[in-house]
C-alpha cells in the first residue's frame, strides 16, 4: 500500500530502443524516383512540387552563420549598452583612481568611488524609473 506523498519521486527509466531497418533495394528505387522526378520537372513534362521536401538537399545550416548573423535583429544598438562601451569606462576608471592615487593619494580614491557609486545609483534609478513608466 501506497502512501499519499506531496513530494513527487521520480520513476526509473525504462530503456527502449527503436530499431531502424535498413532496405537497400527500397532506398535505390526512392533515389531513383526522385532522380526521374527532378528530371521531367526540368524537362517541364511534370509541374514544379513545392510542397515536396524530400527530395531537397540537405546542408549545414551553421555554414555561413557566423558571418551572416553579426547583427541579431531587434537588439538594442545604444551606445552605452555595448559591452566595449563598458569596457571603455571601467578602463577609465581605474586609470583615473591609478593616476590619482599616485599624485593626490588616498582621498583621491575615496573621490572616485563616490563619483562611481553616484554615477551607478542614476543609472539604477533611471532603469527603474524606466521599467514602471511603460
Amino acid at each position: 500500500m501506497k502512501l499519499p506523498s506531496i513530494l513527487r519521486v521520480a520513476s526509473p527509466q525504462r530503456f527502449e530502443i527503436k530499431p531502424r531497418y535498413y532496405d537497400p533495394i527500397k532506398e535505390e528505387i526512392e533515389q531513383r524516383t526522385a532522380r526521374i522526378k527532378k528530371e521531367l520537372q526540368a524537362e517541364g513534362k511534370i509541374p514544379l512540387a513545392d510542397e515536396d521536401t524530400e527530395d531537397m538537399t540537405y546542408s549545414s545550416s551553421i555554414r555561413g552563420a557566423f558571418a551572416s548573423g553579426n547583427h541579431i535583429r531587434g537588439r538594442s544598438t545604444s551606445l552605452f549598452n555595448s559591452a566595449s562601451m563598458l569596457r571603455l569606462v571601467i578602463f577609465m576608471i581605474l586609470i583615473a583612481a591609478v593616476f590619482g592615487y599616485i599624485y593626490l593619494g588616498p582621498e583621491a580614491l575615496y573621490t572616485v568611488a563616490y563619483i562611481v557609486g553616484g554615477l551607478a545609483l542614476l543609472v539604477i534609478f533611471f532603469r527603474i524609473k524606466g521599467k514602471s513608466g511603460k
